[in-house]
């Protein structure tokens, strides 16, 4: 199986399957389909973003029992990193950790038990994860897709099983100043200054971590103005921050950000994406674990994770991030232990075939 699995991960690494390349990403779901010939699919899009849902049932079920998840969206990469390379145990490229591997082992885990199994169990395919996920999964739940629940193969969990992870808060705020000429600065009010002073109140709050933490982070993403003169004082200034929010704390955040600005700053919420939060206690998730761990031989971590998933747009499904090892995700030296994706097919299939009814 090891052997497949590399080999069908190096046939998608080798797609640029990246934001606005409609005919990439349809040509990433063509490589999945083509691997599971004679099952049963669904195809969506929305906004020119297109996903797939495999279903092993004659019909399209009002709930899945499982989904297994799996984007094949990347992040834009270098020429050479849509060439898969081998180097020992790692298969190097773009999307090897992030999630192409574990997407073909769930693609071909799928192809062995869709008809071994006595309940729905669906495959997902999405193509925009790294921009939202907002026109292929969250679209899919729109139009009925729902599970009771769901593992997806994200990257940044070797081996560990996340059933958490942080919202996602993107605010734009725009400051009012009054322009002048350089030279004459009482005629004018610079809000360049003013914007550093909520940076500076908002540093004191959220302080920047040289460290993984499980809290509330801020990062300040851009800023900017529209004068583009040197010798003048700007009108207007803005700055765009991501907050990460544990679960929570969205609405909390949100309250804290405002009161530290001065009133006449405006503030936009470009999003305001859920926490995802599935109980340790939940029976899925316990089963996952004690799977987990008799497949590993060692005690399995369950963890926060401070990266959003697709996971968060199933807000009543028993959530689960399990991905294989690797390092790297969205640099130029990403990479996957090959090993680890044939362990993570077994850590699967023994999941999947215990969902059995006895």
């Amino acid at each position: 199986m090891e052997n497949k699995i590399l080999e069908l991960s190096k046939k998608l690494i080798s797609v640029p399957s990246v934001k606005g390349e409609t005919k990439e990403l349809n040509r990433v779901l063509e490589t999945a389909k083509k691997e599971l010939k004679g099952h049963f699919y669904k195809e969506y899009e929305s906004n020119e973003v297109p996903s797939i849902i495999f279903y092993n049932t004659k019909t399209l079920p009002k709930k899945f029992k499982l989904i297994l998840d799996a984007h094949l969206d990347v992040v834009p990469g270098n020429s050479e990193q849509y060439k898969p390379k081998v180097v020992g145990d790692k298969l190097y490229g773009r999307g090897a950790y992030d999630m192409k591997a574990a997407g073909a082992a769930e693609i071909l885990l799928y192809k062995d038990l869709a008809k071994k199994v006595d309940y729905p169990l669906g495959l997902q395919l999405v193509t925009d994860e790294e921009i939202g996920g907002f026109n292929g999964a969250k679209y899919q739940f729109k139009k009925g897709i729902d599970a009771d629940c769901i593992v997806v193969g994200e990257c940044s969990s070797d081996f560990t099983v996340s059933v958490a992870s942080k919202g996602v808060l993107w605010l734009k705020i725009d400051f009012t100043g009054v322009a002048s000429h350089a030279a004459y600065l009482w005629e004018g009010k610079n809000p360049i200054y003013e914007m550093n002073q909520f940076l500076n109140r908002l540093w004191k709050i959220y302080p920047i971590p040289t460290k993984k933490v499980w809290e509330t982070t801020v990062n300040v993403s851009i800023v900017g103005t529209t004068n583009e003169t040197g010798n003048k004082v700007p009108g207007d200034a803005s700055v765009r921050l991501d907050a990460r929010y544990i679960p929570g704390e969205g609405e909390k955040t949100l309250k804290k950000i405002k009161s530290l600005l001065p009133k006449n700053a405006k503030v936009e919420i470009l999003e305001f994406e859920p926490a995802m939060n599935t109980p340790e206690s939940d029976p899925y998730v316990q089963s996952f674990i004690k799977t987990s761990e008799i497949a590993l031989g060692k005690k399995i971590e369950v963890v926060g994770k401070n990266g959003a998933s697709d996971l968060r747009h199933y807000p009543k499904t028993a959530g689960i991030e399990f991905g294989p090892i690797g390092a790297g995700p969205h640099t130029d030296n990403e990479w996957v232990s090959i090993k680890s994706l044939n362990v993570y097919y077994k850590i699967l299939e023994s999941y999947v075939l215990s969902l059995n009814r006895k």
